[in-house]
């Protein structure tokens, strides 16, 4: 009757929320920008940015930004629910949340792009060809996997199994608390190797304490830009052969 008619509806409306940005990118929105995703469902929309690539190359990469460093407009030293929960600017500099990462690399298989930028106009990148993010019960543990350099070097591999830290939150590997002592949240040892999350300072600064990416530019350089990007590997189009 009209009832399953309606709870059909519905189910068909849930199902068909994007979940990332190669969603959006097979429903027909094919520009880079700022959209909204549903990695927790229909009731937590989320904005993020969406890497949509040329349009000249419909195969290319759909990237979804989880982390956006461009000018320093946004203060990264924040506590825990800030950095599960998310905060920031989708159309400037954001954090997509711990929760929501972990929530989209549970749904699909990702792999991870790091694309940065110093101040002189150096860019450098890595990617691992998979990237998954622990439930908060474990700490929302990273771990990652397939290094691709793309001149940037692995300083990132320092942080692969550790737990995410902040100020108000110590589960690094060190006796002093990371977060405070680099200004920043992040998946903390003793203490870091890359500081994506620490003060925008500019280009050459004090030890440690700004967007650091040692094997690139070493601890006392902060870098002007910086963003990270998942891509799911099953954006790919596969082609039949008739």
């Amino acid at each position: 009757g009209p009832l399953g008619l309606l709870v059909l509806l519905v189910v068909n409306l849930v199902l068909s929320l994007p979940v990332d940005c190669s969603d959006l990118y097979s429903n027909g929105f094919g520009n880079s920008g700022v959209y909204t995703i549903f990695p927790a469902g229909p009731t937590s929309p989320v904005q993020v940015f969406c890497e949509m690539g040329s349009m000249d190359a419909p195969d290319s990469d759909k990237w979804t930004v989880i982390q956006r460093r461009t000018d320093g407009t946004i203060n990264f030293y924040r506590g825990w629910e800030q950095y599960k929960n998310g905060f920031g600017q989708a159309s400037s500099e954001y954090w997509l949340g711990l929760e929501n990462i972990h929530l989209l690399s549970g749904k699909k298989s990702y792999k991870l792009r790091v694309d940065m930028e110093d101040f002189d106009g150096a860019k450098a990148f890595v990617e691992y060809s998979s990237f998954n993010v622990a439930p908060e019960m474990d700490g929302y543990r990273l771990t990652l996997s397939g290094f691709k350099d793309g001149g940037a070097g692995n300083s990132l591999d320092h942080h692969n199994g550790h737990k995410f830290s902040t100020f108000d939150k110590d589960q690094d590997s060190d006796a002093r608390n990371c977060a405070k002592t680099y200004l920043g949240g992040w998946w903390y040892d003793v203490c870091h190797h890359v500081n994506p999350n620490g003060e925008y300072l500019w280009g050459e600064s004090i030890f440690g304490v700004g967007i650091n990416w040692n094997s690139w530019k070493g601890w006392t350089y902060s870098l002007k830009f910086i963003y990270k990007q998942k891509k799911t590997r099953d954006s790919f189009v596969f082609h039949e052969n008739k």
